[in-house]
């Protein structure tokens, strides 16, 4: 895992003014989901994108979801207080062809109040003549404030350069740690709402004879809970729902992803917590993916494993196969079945972080790793390089090992860009097997010998 501090700015708004729209156009590809319905944006996605030379990530929330009863207005300062307590910087995204309404004036009352640096984006400036619309917005009293358009792209990017460059150099420390500095592994518990990370972590804690601590977190406004053990010690990374229950604030806590990211760029392992009475859903495959792309070693809990067994109706069956279906593109997410309530499959949870630590950490012998490489290629050969009309081998000359935590690899070929992802999969499939790394992201770049190309 890099240790470089990378600054999260957030991008924030009303639903349907083109949050998600502006996140791709930074992304460089339709990443997030995006449609005309409001609130459709379900995914909570983040981005490393490099800006002005800097690397940058970018936090696209979700649209707003007010509390039951609570109004718009109560979603619109949960979101800002999320924004606040996690962001390096905070980028407004607001709708120019709507103009200024009332919840946009109360977020920007929030955002003044804090020391971040804040932007103000006003949306769909899609042509000159629209350019008038962006007057009334400079009311909301944060600078800059600039026209753009998320789907054209005109002005977005300038906009993003001027935010990151008011975000000071130490921004983002912290958030990558020193995997040695306190001689603690740290563990990340994520998931949906309510489905019992508070209640898992409160039976790893009482099951334990152990010597627990609070320990102030790098997080901000955040406490991270340091258990010993005689294998060990362990910080288990705060999320929202590992704060302490009189701290809570939902609305804030629904309209972010940004604790969750925050405690996933300082964790070395994930436990993603799943309600398994509920199924395996589609939002909880987005949750793994994003624990893997924030370079975690990655396992499955299946939560409420009691409820299941209960059952006579094939539930067991029905989630596993939901499981298979969603995962497979990780399917190497070890999944382990277990029961915050009666302690079932808990003690098993430990033995499993720590095989994820060691394939996390693992360091492979260059001699080993090129004779590896060899084997595959003699097994499965790539397909042709296509050029023009003419067709060519590609060749694999040799690979290294560039980096650990997560276990990052470069091969040398010819050709890098026209290996099909097909191949890449293979090799890191190969990868895993012959080097026993059930559950660590990969990372396999390729590069030619001739040049500074890398894919």
């Amino acid at each position: 895992m890099s240790l470089t501090p990378i600054p999260i700015i957030a991008i924030v708004g009303r639903p349907n003014v083109g949050k998600s729209t502006l996140f791709n156009r930074f992304a460089g590809r339709r990443r997030a989901l995006v449609d005309d319905a409001p609130g459709i944006t379900r995914d909570r996605i983040a981005e490393e994108v490099e800006v002005a030379g800097r690397r940058i990530l970018l936090v696209d929330t979700a649209g707003l979801d007010p509390e039951p009863g609570g109004g718009l207005e109560t979603a619109v300062q949960g979101q800002a207080q999320a924004a606040i307590a996690q962001a390096d910087a905070i980028l407004l995204v607001v709708d120019g062809k709507a103009g200024l309404i009332p919840e946009e004036a109360e977020l920007a009352r929030m955002l003044r109040r804090t020391e971040r640096p804040v932007a103000v984006g006003v949306n769909k400036i899609d042509i000159p003549g629209h350019a008038p619309r962006v007057a009334e917005f400079h009311a909301l009293g944060l600078e800059p404030t600039r026209g753009i358009s998320a789907e054209h792209g005109s002005g977005a990017w300038d906009l993003l350069e001027e935010l990151v460059e008011a975000i000071p150099k130490e921004a983002g420390e912290g958030a990558r740690r020193d995997p040695d500095a306190d001689g603690g592994l740290h563990i990340a518990l994520v998931g949906r709402p309510n489905v019992g990370k508070s209640s898992l972590l409160n039976r790893i804690l009482g099951s334990e004879r152990v010597v627990v601590s609070d320990l102030p977190g790098t997080t901000r406004d955040s406490v991270d809970i340091r258990l010993e053990r005689e294998d060990g010690a362990y910080v288990f990374v705060d999320t929202a729902g590992l704060r302490r229950p009189g701290r809570r604030k939902r609305t804030a806590e629904r309209g972010s992803a940004l604790m969750t990211v925050r405690a996933l760029e300082r964790a070395d392992v994930a436990l993603v917590l799943v309600d398994a009475a509920e199924g395996f859903t589609e939002q909880d495959a987005h949750i793994v993916a994003l624990v893997r792309e924030r370079g975690c070693a990655t396992a499955l809990l299946l939560n409420k494993w009691d409820l299941i067994l209960a059952r006579e109706d094939g539930s067991a069956e029905r989630v596993d196969r939901e499981v298979q279906r969603r995962l497979r593109g990780i399917s190497d997410v070890p999944v382990m079945r277990v029961s915050a309530k009666t302690g079932r499959g808990v003690q098993r949870i430990f033995p499993r972080i720590r095989q994820l630590e060691r394939a996390f950490s693992l360091r492979v012998p260059t001699a080993e790793l090129n004779r590896w490489l060899e084997d595959c290629v003699q097994r499965h050969e790539p397909a042709m390089a296509q050029r023009g009309s003419r067709r060519r081998p590609i060749k694999f000359f040799y690979a290294t090992q560039t980096g650990s935590r997560p276990p990052s690899f470069l091969l040398f070929c010819t050709e890098p860009e026209s290996v099909q992802p097909s191949y890449r999969r293979f090799l890191e499939n190969r990868l895993r097997e012959r080097f026993d790394l059930e559950g660590a992201p990969v990372r396999i770049r390729l590069r030619s010998r001739h040049d500074n190309d890398t894919r």
